[in-house]
């Protein structure tokens, strides 16, 4: 453990920063899932609709550095060619 004051607050900061990316990793993976079950029940408005949702989400996600943006980029081609085949 932490001896020191800059480290101990250094431990404090990343605690806080992995609950917040943690919490939105999760955010991510619900829209990703929402938007697959929609493709797999055959409905083509309502993954398209959650399509759209989970884009800005995912690249919001990039930009904060929780995934990299290659990684979202290759989250949303996917997403996008599956709704599209639809």
């Amino acid at each position: 453990m932490a001896n020191h004051a800059s480290a101990l607050k250094r431990a404090r900061q990343n605690e806080k920063r992995s609950e917040r990316n943690r919490a939105y990793r999760t955010r991510v993976r619900n829209m990703i899932k929402q938007v697959r079950q929609a493709i797999e029940a055959g409905d083509a408005e309502a993954a398209q609709s959650a399509l759209s949702q989970a884009v800005p989400i995912i690249d919001k996600a990039a930009g904060k550095g929780i995934y990299h943006r290659k990684n979202a980029a290759r989250k949303i081609s996917r997403l996008s060619r599956q709704v599209s085949s639809l």
